[in-house]
Formats: structure tokens, sequence, C-alpha cells
């Protein structure tokens, strides 16, 4: 098996061919698994290669030396946390939001290798991100009394605008082509260390200020007429929570994709709040099936040769379509 052009990026020749016993043979097609190019180009042989299946002696070899590791470990880190999150965004009612916001992420990344290309300076991506995350998420979840147009046709208008600046500003960038590439279509398949640490960073955090403050974003999503009755700082509270949004979709984005983060936002908790009442229940829940499924999906794009973005999202939702007919069963 040879492994993806991403990792050879990490490590040496060397230490690639002592780690999988032998010659590594010619780059992988867009097709290997897991894919660090993303969708085949137009036109693009597609080719298969069923007589050289991965192996699990493969993947733990992988394992050992790191190349699987921080991918595996971030899939799951971000769909635990992106997925307590999404109970919140769920109760809201303001799912697309968190695609808008994810677009946004991957614009701003975009724009600091533009800015890096064009002018050497170098402003991190993550930090762009998070610029263009925030300023998405406070504008899209406060709905303006003043605008008479709905919130819904707002976050479509972000959500294409950012969709469509980061596909044209990445057609600029030719030494940075793959991060966008991979950015854009969620097909992230070597992690590098930095974004592994500034996930964990961002997730406990969020885990952090959650813990402390469910009860309040609970609250405030579910009644926030009832809430400022009873003297909760309801505005507040919800810009805690889409900062926190921001703050996670922003560092997950630069290290999986916008495709993964999408999903893990909002399947997760659609699964749990179909399955238990409790919201307090719904939180746990959505986080196992969200860090479930980083994990699982990476596993299957390891084996089956698929894309990880696109398998960790289609994970996320067999469990949803799992989920679905136990709730039904559950309320008859």
């Amino acid at each position: 098996m040879s492994t993806p052009d991403a990792a050879r990026d990490l490590m040496s020749d060397q230490e690639l061919e002592a780690a999988f016993g032998g010659d590594l043979g010619p780059a992988p097609s867009a097709s290997a698994a897991p894919s660090a190019l993303g969708a085949p180009q137009t036109g693009q042989a597609v080719v298969f290669h069923p007589e050289h299946r991965p192996t699990w002696t493969e993947f733990a070899r992988g394992w050992e030396i790191g190349i699987y590791r921080d991918p595996v470990l971030c899939g799951v880190t971000a769909g635990v946390v992106l997925g307590m999150l999404g109970v919140f965004i769920v109760l809201r009612r303001a799912v697309f939001v968190t695609a808008a916001i994810s677009q946004s992420a991957a614009l701003g990344v975009a724009l600091a290798f533009l800015l890096h290309a064009r002018t050497d300076i170098a402003l991190p991506p993550s930090v762009a991100a998070l610029g263009l995350a925030l300023i998405a998420a406070l504008t899209l979840a406060f709905q303006s009394e003043r605008l008479r147009v709905p919130r819904e046709a707002l976050i479509g208008f972000a959500y294409l605008a950012a969709s469509a600046a980061a596909i044209l500003v990445g057609d600029r960038i030719t030494q940075e082509a793959h991060d966008i590439s991979a950015i854009l279509f969620g097909t992230a398949v070597v992690v590098r260390p930095a974004d592994l640490l500034l996930v964990a960073t961002a997730g406990i955090v969020v885990l952090c200020v959650v813990g402390v403050a469910h009860r309040g974003l609970l609250f405030a999503g579910f009644d926030p007429e009832g809430a400022r009755v009873q003297g909760l700082p309801v505005r507040s509270l919800e810009t805690v929570l889409w900062t926190l949004v921001a703050l996670e979709v922003s560092v997950a984005t630069r290290a999986l994709g916008a495709l993964p983060v999408f999903a893990f936002a909002v399947l997760p908790a659609l699964s749990a709040l179909s399955l238990v009442e409790r919201p307090a229940g719904a939180l746990l829940i959505a986080s196992l099936f969200g860090g479930t499924a980083g994990g699982l999906g990476y596993l299957a794009a390891f084996f089956f040769e698929f894309p990880v973005g696109a398998c960790q999202a289609v994970v996320v939702t067999l469990g949803f379509l799992v989920a679905l007919p136990l709730a039904l069963a559950r309320a008859r």
C-alpha cells in the first residue's frame, strides 16, 4: 500500500519504507485512501487496486509512527465537541448558521494564504479563520428587527458568498492549492500536530464553559422570554454560545474541512434529541455519536479507499438513519 502525498510531506522516504516494509511505489491516484487530493478532476481516471487492499497491520504501523494517529484523534475530538454544541444549535433551529460559519472559516484560511502569497505577510490561517467565523456567527445568530429580510435568507446569502469567494481566492493560489482543496472538500488525510493541538485546546475551552453554563444555555435556547423573566442574561449567553461555536468550527475546519464539520455539528444532535427527552442526556449522547463517527469515518476511508471527510459525514448520517426508527419505536 502506498501512503498519501500528504504523509510524504511530513516524513522521509526512509521512515515510510521502514514503517510499511518495502518500496512505497508511485504516488497514489486521487482515489487512494485516504485521499489527500480531494475529488477527482474532470476527465481524470479513477483507478482502484482491489488486489492491494489496506490491512490492519499497515494501519497499525502508520498509527505507531503518527501518520494516522493525529487525524483519528482530531476527528474524534472535533466530533465530541461539535456534537455537544450541536444540541444547542439544533434547539435554536439554527443549523445552517453552522454551515455558513464553516464556509466563512474556509474563506479566512484562503485569504490568509493569498495574503502571504501576495504580500509576504504571514497571517496564521487559524487566526484568519477564527476572525471570519466570529463575524459570521455573531452577525447571523441575532436576527435584526430592523431588517425585513428573514434570517434564513441572510444565512443562505452568507453561505453562498463565502463558498464562492473561497473558491475564487483559492483559484489565485498555486503554492497552497492542496490546502485549499482539502479545506473545501473535507479530504484532509494527515493532520499536523499544530492543528490537533488547536482542536484539542479549543475543545477543552468549550467543554469547560459548557460544563459551567449549560443550564443557562439550554434555558435560553428553549424559552428565551422565560429566561429573561427569570433574570438570565440571554443576550450574553447567546454571545458566549456562538463564540464557542465559531472557535471550534474555525479550528476544526482548518484541520478536517467544512463538510465533516457541518455534519458533526448537526446530525449527532438530531440523533440524540430524537432518542432522549432530557437535553442533558442528549449532550452526552451527541458527543458519543460525534466522536464515534470521527474515528469510524477515518477507518472507513482507510480500508475502503474513500476521501476522509466524506466518509466521516456518511458515517454520522448512517448513525442518524439508525436513530430514526429507534425514536419512532420509542414514541409508539
